[in-house]
């Protein structure tokens, strides 16, 4: 009966937030185009809309709400995210200028930054719109070659994992892409490519905690920050099949963590984790299911009134490195954070209740990647 009861709570739950993000609509633009959050001006941010219609797709995708949507309106939404990608195959937001971006003191790292993040998403989307019949991942070229590949691995900067895991997955994910879909020629190069990316993680991974980064065992923030990191590494392995060495010591620094909502992106990548662990190994799986039952409780506690999410109370938004650009208040209800809670709330239903309904997680690597298998860890 508690099960049913929880089971009810969340079909509600998803049900408001999926009505959120449909009352999103974006005004005079094609069905399926949406804005932000409430908040979103589009006379002055109209290019958000790239942001806000990602984040919404693969939501609803998520949901199994995306079939709202017919044929026509896919396309047209497709077209409209197809219509912010450059020659090279790089997903841009044109009011993003260059002087307003910051990740990194080297303005080559921000840039790169920003062009693999929204076009990881921007891809997603059309993946989840059935429209990834063409790809042009030019822009992945330099990586095809070892010298360079290595060069650039060589300088990730572990002293900030968080950051640099998401840039190892979204490469990864361009680079599967690639193997999948690309010209014969391209798929070789990519295949041999995935090879040294692989060894870089076995190389630097940390045996006490499966994590990677510098100085992670010396603070509660720096551990944290490498458990998000590795949120974003562990998924080359999950799609390669590869064994993820430290299991038990992965899901032990995890189950550490309080079963509390904080942030958006960290709460998702704690779950992330530990649903993936879950069907990976044969270690504390009773503990697991207990961590997240009750954050399943801890995440349906915190939706809006309106059915969306929230990313933290308070504060100001930004979108990830514009940090002089479009902006909004925190504690209101925005597509990125409402996306983020439901991936978290969907995996944690498919660990409690794998046979209860289906999901549409996404099929590339990134946030939203969920691909229960069978795996190995060691």
């Amino acid at each position: 009966m508690r099960d049913a009861t929880m089971r009810d709570r969340v079909s509600e739950t998803l049900g408001r937030a999926a009505e959120w993000i449909w009352s999103m609509q974006a005004d005079g633009q094609p069905r399926g185009v949406f804005r932000a959050s409430a908040e979103h001006d589009l006379r002055s941010w109209p290019s958000v809309l790239l942001n806000g219609t990602y984040d919404a797709v693969m939501a609803l995708a998520l949901l199994g709400e995306i079939d709202r949507l017919s044929n026509g309106e896919r396309r047209a939404v497709a077209d409209f995210i197809l219509g912010f990608r450059r020659e090279d195959g790089v997903f841009a937001n044109p009011q993003m200028s260059p002087e307003d971006t910051f990740k990194k003191e080297d303005a080559e790292e921000t840039r790169r930054y920003i062009d693999f993040h929204l076009t990881n998403y921007s891809l997603g989307a059309l993946e989840a719109l059935d429209a990834l019949d063409e790809i042009t991942l030019d822009f992945v070229d330099p990586f095809l070659d070892p010298q360079y590949l290595e060069a650039w691995l060589a300088r990730r900067d572990l002293r900030d994992p968080w950051q640099e895991g998401n840039n190892i997955v979204n490469l990864a994910s361009f680079l599967l892409l690639l193997r999948d879909r690309g010209s014969m020629e391209a798929r070789l190069r990519a295949e041999h490519a995935l090879e040294p990316l692989v060894d870089w993680h076995l190389r630097l991974q940390e045996p006490a905690t499966g994590f990677w980064g510098v100085g992670q065992t010396q603070s509660e923030t720096a551990m944290l920050y490498a458990m998000a990191g590795a949120t974003h590494n562990f998924h080359l392995f999950y799609a390669l099949g590869r064994p993820i060495p430290y299991g038990e010591a992965i899901v032990d620094s995890c189950l550490k963590l309080p079963a509390e909502v904080t942030s958006a992106c960290i709460d998702v990548d704690a779950v992330d984790i530990l649903a993936n662990f879950h069907r990976l190994q044969d270690y504390r799986r009773g503990a697991i299911e207990a961590w997240l039952a009750h954050m399943l409780g801890a995440l349906l506690h915190v939706q809006n009134p309106d059915g969306g999410f929230a990313d933290v109370r308070v504060g100001t938004r930004r979108l990830d490195g514009w940090v002089r650009g479009y902006e909004e208040p925190q504690g209101i209800s925005n597509g990125f954070a409402t996306w983020f809670r439901c991936i978290a709330i969907a995996m944690i239903a498919h660990v409690l209740w794998p046979d209860w309904r289906s999901w549409g997680f996404r099929r590339m690597i990134g946030i939203g990647y969920f691909a229960p298998q069978d795996g190995t860890t060691e």
